[in-house]
């Protein structure tokens, strides 16, 4: 059956009927959208959305004027101050959302406790905040915590103290189920047993830790978790895992965008690996950066211990006579110190060649020196090099001499002398032997051995290859 026949008005042309559907513009001006979307509900909004942000900025102003009322109290009545801050903390009259106040008034009670040195009260501090921290978010307690640990390393003599903070905290993080929060507080116990010289715990920490943060694949921390492997593997003289341990850190610092000042303790501590293998040359580049990085951020400590590394660089590649321009460089004269002064006298001792002003050197400046356990192990290394090469040129015209001369010559004591000729001996570093019972040494003729056999038998394998070649050739030619 035929559809009726519409008429003409009613019909539609098909560009019509594909026509897409346009939006109609939104109104641009003000008074357009009150009337679209019905003025008395928009005006509702705004003015809730102004009651809010002016109650906000009206508790943000309540607690800038007490922290300052508090931060007054620290010198008018220092005893009043910890209960100003505590109130401010513990608070519930006036709405802090975002925490914000309370976090600024735990950070100012902190860093009065660090200038009293009451570092027992700061970590009860910690204990008290906990039912606080319950209601915080997480990220912003990890924050918290983080800070506060790092306020109590401030305090003189606190290691213990941050030890037991970071063990109550590990056991309060596992009871809370804050898995983020724990491995970094052990990540941070695990250091403060290494620089407690407890090796075995601070390993056993980390390869526990290691496994549990390869699952998470977290970058930042594993990075972390190496480099405290490279310095407790290092202070037990196990250079090749400590070597290892570098090796993946840098692997996962290359995965990520590495802060900067992590990326200078990589490269304080690959110098520090280089120069234990004797590649001084490679060590001064990793110092030089590390240095770089430490100085445009004011690390002082951190620039101070690379610019030492460096002069030490230059000293132990027997190039002494270039460290005073980077002593007096801009960047180097900032950094004048009691070590700095050691490395330069070490330098200007080496540059003398003289052993006896080297030892009054190291007596001088012993501990700064000593505290120093990289400095110290490549200084003794230095000062047994000297020592044999003094040994050596003073024995040049001998071939018989009583031990006690050489003692003298080398304003040394006998026993120290003879110990050490002993060693060389033994190492084939002098080709002598000692008549312990007079107390003599008998200096052997350097025997020069002839190159005409060595030559000979170059010569022979050489032409033995050839002979082979031409003889394959030969074969496959016939």
């Amino acid at each position: 059956r035929p559809f009726p026949q519409q008429p003409p008005s009613a019909r539609i042309s098909v560009q019509e009927r594909v026509r897409p559907h346009r939006t109609p513009p939104l109104p641009q001006s003000a008074t357009e959208r009150f009337v679209l979307l019905g003025g008395a509900m928009d005006v509702d909004l705004v003015g809730d959305a102004m009651e809010v942000d002016q109650e906000a900025l009206a508790a943000a102003k309540t607690f800038d004027d007490w922290l300052e009322k508090a931060k007054d109290l620290e010198t008018k009545a220092p005893d009043q101050a910890p209960k100003a801050y505590k109130d401010i903390i513990f608070n519930k009259d006036v709405e802090d959302p975002n925490a914000k106040g309370r976090e600024q008034a735990i950070y100012g009670l902190g860093e009065f406790f660090v200038k009293q040195k009451r570092g027992n009260d700061l970590s009860d501090l910690a204990k008290e905040l906990r039912p606080m921290l319950a209601d915080l978010p997480k990220a912003k307690t990890a924050k918290i915590v983080k800070n506060l640990i790092d306020l109590l390393a401030k305090t003189p003599h606190s290691l213990y103290l941050q030890i037991d903070m970071c063990k109550d905290c590990i056991e309060w993080c596992n009871k809370e189920k804050r898995t983020f929060l724990r491995q970094r507080v052990e990540c941070r116990l695990a250091g403060l047993y290494e620089q407690d010289q407890k090796y075995f715990s601070a390993l056993e920490m980390l390869d526990r830790l290691l496994l549990e943060v390869k699952k998470l694949d977290d970058k930042l921390l594993l990075v972390d978790i190496h480099m405290l492997e490279t310095r407790t593997h290092h202070s037990v003289k196990n250079l090749p895992k400590s070597k290892a341990a570098l090796t993946a850190a840098k692997t996962n610092a290359n995965a990520i965008h590495c802060p900067p000042m992590m990326q200078a303790e990589i490269d304080l501590w690959s110098g520090i690996i280089a120069a234990r293998e004797k590649d001084y040359r490679t060590s001064f580049s990793y110092f030089y950066e590390a240095f770089e990085a430490y100085n445009s951020s004011d690390s002082f400590e951190k620039a101070k211990t690379a610019l030492k590394y460096q002069l030490l660089s230059k000293i132990m590649q027997t190039r002494p006579q270039e460290c005073g321009p980077i002593m007096n460089s801009k960047s180097g004269l900032k950094y004048a110190s009691p070590e700095i002064d050691a490395m330069a006298a070490i330098a200007n001792a080496l540059t003398d060649r003289n052993l006896k002003k080297f030892e009054l050197v190291r007596e001088t400046f012993k501990k700064q020196i000593d505290d120093d356990p990289v400095v110290a192990h490549h200084l003794t290394d230095l000062n047994e090099t000297l020592l044999e090469q003094n040994i050596l040129r003073i024995l040049e015209p001998f071939s018989r001499v009583e031990i006690s001369h050489v003692a003298d010559l080398m304003e040394l004591n006998v026993v120290r002398t003879q110990a050490k000729l002993s060693e060389m001996i033994l190492d084939g570093k002098l080709s002598s032997t000692l008549d312990q019972g007079i107390g003599v040494l008998i200096v052997f003729d350097q025997e020069e051995v002839s190159s005409t056999y060595d030559n000979s038998l170059k010569t022979i394998k050489n032409t033995s290859e050839v002979l082979d070649t031409l003889y394959g050739m030969a074969k496959q030619i016939a």
